[in-house]
């Protein structure tokens, strides 16, 4: 049985991409529609989830996604809690175990966690009490299935149907969760391609089994692609020497002008952000006229809401 799903196949969890059915994606997108419409409004709220609490469980260090699960729970009139783990009892040497049954107690509804270790998410919903939903805001470098759910959200905005499209993600795929994620979501919902492009000391062993074409050259791999999804950097993640220099990465796959027209005319470009201007990508690309950098945070609302009301509908009956 999916630990994601409850006994009539609806979202319970969300830990990640893979494995879970293309008609629940299709659904998330949907819903995310939907609630798009609310965002441009002036009263941006919805009382879907009023009464419920939603506790922000940041282990590791975010400024966008914490924003983002934040604002999205308070537009469905959720109580919101951000827990300081810089503060907290975890820091004192509490077990991540007794951090969140001591939160239970407190009669949270829902953990958005985001976490240094691949796979802390999938362990704290196997421990949450029955009305209780866990989202993934990112583990190690396994997960980060709501950036990838926005990123599709922005695809479709912008190309409409999956099937025709050759997507690109380029640059750190080895240590990237946000890669892995687009990929189980882009086969699943049907795209034509995938291709990842970056060199071999930043690309994973297993990447084929995942459903990606490799290239080492960016130009080579940008021929005709309808979008290309460049990530960041992840020094911080990195260990030993794979990389000569920044410059030298910038020069090679580092998104320009020059190399972007090798991709379709009407080819758009993303960046899950922060963007390292002049590493991964040129600001006259990022600021650009293909650029869908700043819509895919504003769609990161939309989306975060639609996955927290479904996973909240079936725990609440759970509950």
């Amino acid at each position: 049985m999916n630990l994601q799903l409850d006994q009539d196949g609806r979202l319970r969890h969300f830990l990640t991409v893979e494995g879970l059915p293309p008609a629940l994606l299709t659904q998330i997108l949907d819903t995310a529609e939907s609630f798009s419409s609310v965002i441009g409004k002036s009263v941006k709220k919805v009382p879907l989830l009023r009464g419920r609490t939603v506790m922000n469980l940041f282990f590791e260090a975010s400024t966008r996604t914490r924003t983002t699960f934040e604002l999205a729970a308070k537009r469905l009139s959720a109580d919101v809690i951000n827990l300081d783990i810089s503060t907290s009892s975890a820091v004192k040497g509490e077990s991540l175990l007794d951090t969140l049954w001591t939160l239970e107690a407190m009669q949270c509804d829902m953990f958005v966690v985001r976490h240094r270790d691949s796979g802390a998410a999938h362990f704290i919903a196997r421990h949450v009490r029955p009305g209780v939903s866990v989202i993934n805001a990112g583990d190690g470098r396994h997960a980060h299935p709501t950036q990838a759910m926005l990123d599709m959200f922005t695809i479709r905005q912008h190309k409409g149907d999956f099937a025709p499209l050759v997507v690109a993600i380029v640059g750190d795929i080895l240590h990237s969760r946000v890669a892995r994620s687009q990929i189980h979501a882009l086969n699943a919902l049907g795209v034509a391609e995938v291709r990842v492009i970056g060199p071999r000391t930043l690309l994973p062993r297993d990447i084929d089994d995942l459903g990606a074409r490799v290239f080492y050259d960016m130009r080579s791999g940008l021929r005709d692609v309808d979008v290309v999804c460049m990530l960041r950097l992840q020094r911080e993640r990195m260990e030993g020497a794979l990389l000569p220099s920044e410059a030298e990465f910038f020069r090679r796959y580092g998104l320009t002008e020059d190399k972007l027209a090798l991709a379709k005319p009407d080819a758009i470009v993303m960046h899950p952000g922060p963007i390292n201007r002049g590493v991964e990508i040129d600001s006259a690309v990022a600021d650009g006229p293909r650029s869908v950098i700043l819509p895919q945070v504003t769609n990161g609302i939309a989306v975060r809401m639609a996955v927290m009301s479904l996973a909240m509908q079936a725990t609440g009956e759970a509950a």
